[in-house]
């Protein structure tokens, strides 16, 4: 298969209508599409990442009116959240409508909705027919993609077309919170921090891990994510320096310590987000066989970015 590149959203759609696979970039991290619809196309998508079927897709669509198309009824945690945060890095559980195959949500009865804010996913999603389910544009357990080059190396000859876009702004995946359940649940964290959705939620709770056997609610829950190649150290603090010897890298906030092979020292916890994942791959093409990343503070994104960084060490 020959992967198409193209900057046209509306080519890219063409593509996705056909019944073929799209990635697309979104302000989060890039996305791999389907029709929702096409149990064929979708079962393409896990066939190119390599992804567990039990891990559910979550539900693109170009502006909150089309979210009747595939979930039943907006409860109203959902609807002020819908307000605040649509378009933009949230997602929301909801009960299914019937016409959303299995093979989107795992079996469950529930599927995750997103309306992203990026310009060019906008555009692309209004080409295309019906809503796009799309999991991270990258082999699965994978850094996921934040540029169109990355996705090319994961995926090239792998998918139908790439539609080619800007950098990703924010970094990680999106916020995910279930609204199927009273109260509502956090199930994955991001740029939409939990202190903004109890600022109209209160009673938000926070999910655990899947238990062994258990079925994922969400993308992120279960399998061990965002990993390079190298050894993940997770560290409050710098150490003094590095070992001698082996390979090592650092990122964080803090000042870096002497001896690293490949550094980045962030100026926020916003600019740690986006650059993350990049710089994992970037270590990989250098050889790096050791990570040390500083766990930023636990509030606002920095709860995401431990989160990712946790799933990537494999804890």
């Amino acid at each position: 298969m020959q992967t198409f590149v193209t900057d046209s959203p509306e080519e890219a759609a063409g593509y996705l209508n056909r019944g073929e696979t799209v990635a697309f970039p979104t302000e989060t991290v890039y996305g791999l599409g389907a029709d929702v619809f096409n149990p064929d196309s979708i079962a393409g998508i896990f066939t190119a990442k390599g992804r567990p079927s039990d891990n559910p897709l979550i539900v693109h669509v170009q502006n909150p009116e089309r979210i009747s198309e595939v979930a039943g009824e907006i409860n109203g945690a959902a609807r002020l959240l819908i307000e605040k945060f649509f378009p933009g890095p949230l997602t929301i559980v909801l009960k299914k409508n019937r016409s959303v195959p299995d093979i989107v949500s795992a079996g469950l009865p529930t599927v995750g909705v997103r309306c992203p804010s990026h310009p060019v996913a906008s555009a692309f999603l209004g080409f295309c027919n019906h809503p796009v389910a799309a999991p991270s544009a990258n082999v699965s357990g994978r850094p996921s993609s934040t540029d169109w080059k990355t996705v090319y190396h994961d995926l090239g000859g792998k998918i139908d077309c790439l539609l080619r876009g800007e950098q990703s702004t924010i970094g990680l995946e999106s916020t995910i919170v279930d609204c199927s359940v009273n109260p509502p649940l956090l199930l994955r964290s991001g740029a939409v921090s939990i202190e903004s959705l109890r600022e109209l939620l209160p009673e938000m709770k926070i999910a655990t891990s899947c238990m062994p056997g258990e079925a994922p609610k969400s993308p992120g829950m279960k399998y061990r994510h965002y990993s390079p190649e190298a050894l993940i150290v997770l560290v409050e603090s710098p150490p003094p320096s590095f070992p001698e010897g082996e390979p090592s890298a650092w990122i964080g906030l803090s000042a870096t310590p002497e001896g690293a092979v490949q550094a980045l020292r962030c100026k926020s916890p916003e600019e740690y987000a986006r650059v993350l994942f990049g710089f994992f791959r970037t270590c990989d093409a250098h050889g790096i066989r050791r990570i040390y990343c500083e766990l930023p503070p636990e509030e606002g994104i920095g709860r995401a970015i431990r989160d990712r960084l946790f799933k990537a060490a494999g804890d």
